[in-house]
């Protein structure tokens, strides 16, 4: 199969692709994704970074109500500091303020991080589509190469199907003749004469009962219908 990157990737330059492995008709694209090349590797490296991302903002979220708390127990101290001065207070204090230094500079990474992630999600997901595409390409082609062939052998099954039944048409007449021939020559006797299994005779009115059975179900069928469809005055 040729690789057409370069016709999928202009495709591309102007749409803008949905992120693929939050999308559940993407996975209806594969029956068996250990099948699939390097897809499983480039939807798993989509999905490490989008799972960084929702951690991170978790985390973020997290520390800002910790600095929202450490500030207005600094507040609290810092007031009772101006009434009772002490060593122990004094130290409780400094242990704040480093935490929320250290509160600051874990945002400012995670914002950093949070800042470069939407570009590497971003092209991770391109990778993906590209690959995608290349493999529903190489699918299509495959299935098509399939269809073609199996078109082929039921046009030829087919064919030879009308054959078979003109000539086991044409067997049952011969059949016919010889036996009514026979059967007039030697009476009931012949089937076993012949070492017949059947009666042609018999097997040909069974089909015309079968036939005229069939009919008069399907003409009961129509009138039915037609008397359900009669709207009552």
């Amino acid at each position: 199969m040729k690789d057409k990157s370069e016709a999928y990737e202009k495709a591309l330059s102007d749409k803008r692709v949905p992120i693929l492995t939050l999308d559940n008709k993407w996975y209806k694209l594969f029956t068996d994704l250990t099948q699939a090349g390097e897809i499983p590797e480039l939807e798993k490296q989509l999905n490490d970074l989008l799972k960084r991302q929702g951690k991170l903002k978790v985390d973020s979220k997290n520390i800002r109500k910790l600095k929202k708390k450490l500030l207005d127990e600094i507040i609290s101290m810092a007031d009772e500091l101006e009434q009772s001065p002490g060593k122990a207070l004094e130290k409780q204090l400094d242990e704040h303020k480093r935490l929320i230094e250290e509160c600051n500079e874990k945002l400012e990474s995670y914002q950093e991080e949070l800042l470069e992630l939407p570009r590497q999600i971003d092209t991770a997901n391109h990778a993906l589509m590209l690959a995608t595409m290349q493999y529903c390409y190489e699918h299509m082609q495959e299935n098509t190469e399939r269809i073609v062939e199996i078109a082929k052998w039921v046009t030829d099954i087919r064919i030879e199907l009308k054959k078979n039944l003109v000539r086991k048409q044409e067997m049952e007449y011969q059949n016919r003749q010889i036996y009514s021939y026979m059967h007039d020559l030697f009476g009931a006797d012949v089937i076993e004469l012949f070492d017949m299994k059947y009666n042609p005779l018999e097997v040909e009115q069974q089909k015309k009962m079968a036939r005229e059975q069939k009919k008069a179900q399907k003409e009961a069928g129509a009138e039915k219908d037609q008397q359900g469809g009669t709207v009552a005055p």
